[in-house]
Parts: structure tokens; C-alpha cells; sequence
């Protein structure tokens, strides 16, 4: 590999890699819209507490988790094609050789498809792992007790927002390694695009959580619901 695809690698990984350290930093001041999110939904596990029949909340988890499952299940298929091209033998990757910008040897193109199967790969056990967080939740919410004092209330809110949280965080985890994947798949057409792919994925997440019309949206919401 050349220094110009070193360098554009670099860039991946510590885009990728230090996404979350750098969105703390940049949102430092303002919040993002996973910060935000994380405090509307300890909001939701302390109203439900609240609730004699929690038939809602149970719904608004059951879409949660079939989200979830969905994701996990294109996942799944999307590591299965490129496994398939990368474990599938010489010819196959000779033949897809042809999706480059230029001749690339063999060695490089398999590089250059086991980053995405890495990106896949790790957003598929986030979605795993969100699912089981979310499944936890949802059995928190079912055997949550008739609970009369306002610091037992709160308690056990707690305890279901410190589950949902990371549960949720994984979830979004899974979701922005398609945008990594889809930035590894550019390497195919040679580092600058590389390069651009991976400014271009993390230019639009930073916005997204930071600048979007759905984050200016929860970031109000979280100023009404109160600290």
C-alpha cells in the first residue's frame, strides 16, 4: 500500500474509533442529541413507574426491539456477501477486482473487504447486544412493583434508565457502522475516496447529533421535561 492509503486508513480509525471521545468534545458545551435522548428516556423509566398498566411502555419496547431485529437481520445478510467474495476463493475476488478504480493486487482488495466485514462484524454484536439489553428492559418494565414512596419510584426508574441507556446506545453503535462500512467500501475506488468517505460519514453524523432539526427538536423537549 502506498503512504496515501496509510494515511486515509489513519484517518478511518480514528474517526471511527474516537467517534464518541470527539462527539463529547465537540458538544461539550451544547450537549448532543445521544446525550439529550439518554435523559428523555430516564424521564420515560421514571414516569413509568408512575403508571398502573404499563401496556405503552411495553409497546413503545417491543418497536424498539423489532427495530433492532431488523438491523441485526440486514446485517447479517450484508456480512454474508462480503464473506462470501472474501472466503469464497481467488477467482471470486479476481472477478470482483473489476469494482476498483484501478488494478488492485489481490492482497489489497482482500484489505480492503475485510475492513467492511470488520465494520459489519462489530455493528452486528452491537445489535446483538442491544437486543438482550433491550429484552432485560423489557422484563424490568413487566415485573415492575406497585411501588408507593417516592424514593423506591425513583430507584427503580434508575435502575431500568441505567439498562435502556446503554441498551439504546448499542443500538445506535450497530446503526452508524453502516455509515463506517459504507466509507470502507469507497477505499474500493482508492484512498482519497477513502479519505472522503470518512469525512463525509462523520461530517454527517457530528451534524445529525449535533445541528439537525431532530436535535434541535429533543434538545427543546429535554429543556421542558426539566433537569
Amino acid at each position: 500500500m502506498t503512504w496515501v492509503d496509510w494515511a486515509a486508513l489513519a484517518l478511518f480509525f480514528i474517526c471511527w474509533l474516537g467517534y464518541a471521545p470527539i462527539l463529547k468534545f465537540v458538544g461539550r458545551h451544547g450537549g448532543s442529541l445521544n446525550d439529550d435522548m439518554s435523559h428523555v428516556r430516564r424521564v420515560w423509566m421514571s414516569a413509568m413507574t408512575h403508571r398502573e398498566i404499563r401496556l405503552v411502555d411495553s409497546q413503545l419496547m417491543g418497536h424498539s426491539i423489532n427495530s433492532a431485529s431488523f438491523f441485526a437481520s440486514t446485517n447479517l445478510l450484508l456480512i454474508a456477501a462480503v464473506g462470501g467474495i472474501l472466503f469464497g476463493g481467488e477467482s471470486k475476488l479476481e472477478g470482483f477486482a473489476a469494482v476498483g478504480a484501478d488494478n488492485v493486487p489481490i492482497k489489497i482488495l482482500e484489505a480492503k473487504l475485510a475492513l467492511v466485514l470488520i465494520c459489519l462484524t462489530r455493528g452486528f454484536l452491537d445489535f446483538i447486544w442491544a437486543l438482550r439489553q433491550m429484552n432485560y428492559t423489557l422484563a424490568l418494565i413487566g415485573s415492575a412493583p406497585e411501588l408507593h414512596h417516592k424514593t423506591d419510584r425513583k430507584a427503580f426508574g434508575d435502575a431500568a434508565a441505567e439498562l435502556l441507556n446503554p441498551a439504546l446506545s448499542s443500538f445506535s453503535q450497530g446503526v452508524r457502522g453502516y455509515y463506517f462500512a459504507l466509507a470502507a467500501a469507497a477505499w474500493l475506488f482508492g484512498p482519497l475516496w477513502l479519505a472522503l468517505g470518512v469525512a463525509s460519514s462523520f461530517g454527517l453524523l457530528i451534524y445529525r447529533q449535533e445541528a439537525s432539526p431532530a436535535a434541535r427538536a429533543i434538545r427543546t423537549a429535554r429543556r421542558l421535561l426539566g433537569e
